[in-house]
């Protein structure tokens, strides 16, 4: 049996400084690779990867291209309202547990962020 030792989400831009601005200065990854055409961020701890098929978001919501699960999700909506990102939805504290909003990417990738109760 094969074991998947690590799952990246694969984004098409060409403007990857918007991404870098978005994933590294807003979220605070990490940018693990650069080659130019391709910039992978991450974290240099170890991360838990899953994926979700969804036929909705959740609340009637439309389903996120990507999820990322943060520390501090008001701290997160904080940096994002002061980097000038529109939040799409939220925040809200969900039934499942979880506190998150809503944010399209510069690149137009609607991200769910959220964290755990």
């Amino acid at each position: 049996m094969v074991k998947v030792k690590r799952i990246v989400a694969n984004i098409a831009t060409q403007d990857s400084a918007a991404a870098k601005h978005f994933y590294q200065d807003v979220l605070g990854l990490d940018v693990l690779m650069d080659q130019g055409w391709i910039v992978t961020c991450g974290s240099a701890q170890t991360m838990t990867v899953q994926l979700s098929f969804m036929s909705e978001g959740g609340s009637a919501t439309p389903v996120p291209d990507l999820s990322i699960e943060v520390d501090d999700v008001d701290a997160a909506l904080t940096a994002m309202t002061q980097a000038g990102f529109a939040i799409e939805y939220g925040p809200a504290d969900e039934p499942w547990g979880v506190r998150r909003f809503y944010v399209r990417d510069p690149l137009g990738r609607l991200v769910n962020i959220l964290s755990h109760r």
